[in-house]
């Protein structure tokens, strides 16, 4: 077994074993398109973006591997689409979440939800 003696070890190790990839960016789709509180999106920087007409465009491994990045997320990082033809539809998208529907998402960040068999 390797030992984790820095973050740089960490995020080496995450980087060289890529068997977390798939479930750690499973989980961040999730938490992001599933996890609400008060009927809102659980993340504040999600419930920023998606309130303002994004989408949730794409969930990216180790984009952030600073240390900060590291303990934050495990280093995942977020992208977020305004697309001037979807925001108004996005803005309602999202107040319909907030009464219990979806969040505006890439085919992509919905796919990952799922888990593979």
């Amino acid at each position: 077994m390797h030992e984790i003696r820095s973050w740089e070890d960490m995020r080496n190790r995450l980087d060289s074993d890529r068997r977390l990839r798939e479930p750690l960016s499973r989980l961040a789709a999730r938490y992001l398109l599933e996890a609400r509180h008060d009927g809102r999106p659980h993340d504040p920087v999600a419930r920023f973006h998606l309130g303002n007409g994004a989408r949730v465009e794409r969930v990216n491994w180790l984009a952030d591997s600073s240390q900060r990045g590291l303990q934050q997320s495990f280093g995942l990082m977020v992208n977020y689409r305004y697309d001037p033809d979807a925001i108004e539809n996005n803005g309602e998208a999202f107040v319909a979440f907030v009464a219990g529907g979806a969040v505006a998402a890439s085919a992509t960040v919905r796919r990952q939800t799922r888990v593979r068999k």
